[in-house]
């Protein structure tokens, strides 16, 4: 039976895309559904969803990292895909688009592709409708001068003013003098003339990071074990360290992508919280991956491409080991322990403190990616030596009632989330002065260090409110 789908534009019900039997009918997109159905009242209609068009689009473009990292998201329905250094791994460009096409057959798209030497010419030839043409290079014009006018993917009422001029294809605006052309409809047609004969080119903004190291290894037969997968990625990380090491690098984020037979890819992320080439420890790392995410993982019939990838790297200096040391008893370093708690448990859960430039203390840390990390940079001048800090600080100094004998004296009691506490001891004050370089600096604080008569240590302040002339008391941290 016929099928069309239909979406809501300008006010009324349209046809967006029709089946091949539908299309043999003479259905076009753009018809009215109203004349459709009048016309073919045994036509199955059924509502469009752009959304769900968009994710199997971008799931075909993650099939389509097989053949080469940059793959660009073009219009709605196609793909821009950057070949160059890629195509005599398939054999060359033909070979290329003619497995590309064969393998989606296989996966039942009905898809068509064009090879070129710019972006803007491939789009062209495609938005025309033609199919499986190679454009040699140099080529560009004379490929895109018989296209129609909807090559060019122009606004439809610019599209609809050319029209009714008479001019119907690329060629009779290449026709035309430039500056003519230019003056009456805008820089932005010959654009989209020059990217169409190559005489500029448009760039390719990839849909994922591009890889700065990648190795793959091809399989004739299928692996779906994580035993096989993680013996894959230990070989991978091998032949990734020749190339870090030319580099004077290590990785510090790498991606295991798993490709499977039927098109889907899954993607697996580890970062290192240093530097890193050995291979053991980035097959160690993938390990804990692959036991966080496991359930995660369908293998289906199993992965026939396995690739690892580097997306981040640090200089990384070469370092003489101790002469005396055993090369047999390897002991786990602090850095190790750490990327595989964060590895497992999750990158937010591991993390350290590094100083900031402030004095006040809710702003004086900030969170670093490891314990072992190197200290954010701090002036020297500013790296005071501070008095005991509590272990526990809160966001927002939290208001509390202090009573004392005597103004401006001990506090003997205060009060907080409801409760009273006498306080045994108190140790104090240390002044922290406003940071008046900022707009909203706040009045000078000073601290007290503050224990109860059951041993519970507080950390308080008392500052001068500027509703009132009375110093208010806060409770900023606890001891442990």
């Amino acid at each position: 039976m016929p099928l069309a789908l239909f979406e809501r534009r300008e006010g009324a019900d349209r046809i967006s895309a029709v089946s091949a039997e539908a299309e043999a009918l003479g259905l076009r997109p753009g018809l009215g559904v109203a004349e459709a159905r009048a016309r073919y009242p045994a036509l199955d209609l059924v509502p469009g969803d752009p959304a769900a068009d968009a994710r199997l689009l971008e799931a075909v473009a993650d099939w389509c990292d097989r053949y080469t990292p940059l793959v660009a998201l073009d219009g709605p329905h196609s793909l821009l895909l950057d070949i160059a250094g890629c195509a005599h791994l398939f054999g060359g460009e033909q070979a290329l688009m003619d497995d590309l096409l064969a393998k989606l057959a296989a996966q039942g798209f009905a898809a068509e592709a064009a090879v070129a030497s710019t972006a803007g010419t491939a789009s062209a030839i495609m938005a025309s409708g033609a199919s499986r043409l190679s454009v040699p290079p140099g080529g560009e014009r004379a490929a895109v001068e018989a296209l129609g006018l909807a090559a060019l993917r122009l606004d439809p009422a610019l599209a609809g003013s050319l029209h009714r001029l008479g001019l119907k294809c690329v060629g009779d605006l290449l026709a035309l003098p430039r500056a003519a052309l230019t003056r009456r409809f805008g820089a932005d047609l010959a654009c989209r003339l020059d990217e169409a004969v190559g005489a500029s080119r448009r760039p390719i903004g990839p849909r994922r990071p591009v890889p700065l190291v990648i190795h793959e290894r091809r399989l004739f037969e299928p692996v779906s074990l994580h035993e096989d997968i993680l013996r894959l990625a230990g070989h991978l990380a091998a032949r990734l360290r020749e190339d870090l090491e030319r580099r004077g690098e290590g990785a510090r984020l790498l991606e295991l992508a798993l490709f499977r037979v039927d098109g889907r890819v899954e993607r697996l992320m580890v970062r290192t919280g240093a530097p890193l080439r050995d291979p053991v420890r980035i097959e160690r790392l993938f390990t804990e991956r692959l036991k966080a995410t496991g359930d995660e993982i369908d293998a289906g019939f199993g992965y026939d491409l396995v690739r690892l990838s580097v997306l981040a790297t640090e200089d990384m200096a070469e370092r003489q080991s101790d002469l005396g040391e055993d090369p047999k008893a390897p002991e786990e370093t602090l850095a190790e322990l750490l990327d595989r708690l964060s590895t497992r448990l999750g990158e937010a859960c591991v993390f350290g403190l590094g100083d900031v430039a402030s004095h006040r203390p809710e702003r004086a840390q900030q969170r670093a990616r490891h314990l072992c990390a190197p200290a954010l940079a701090v002036p020297a001048h500013l790296r005071l030596d501070r008095g005991a800090r509590p272990l526990r600080l809160f966001e927002t100094p939290e208001l509390v009632e202090a009573t004392a004998e005597v103004p401006d004296g001990p506090i003997r009691q205060f009060r907080w989330r409801r409760a009273f506490y006498r306080v045994g001891r108190i140790e104090g004050p240390e002044r922290i002065a406003p940071e008046w370089w900022r707009e909203a600096a706040g009045p000078e604080r000073d601290y007290f260090r503050v224990e109860d008569d059951h041993g519970r240590r507080y950390w308080l302040f008392r500052e001068t409110l500027a509703s009132s002339p009375v110093p208010g008391w806060f409770l900023h941290g606890l001891f442990a």
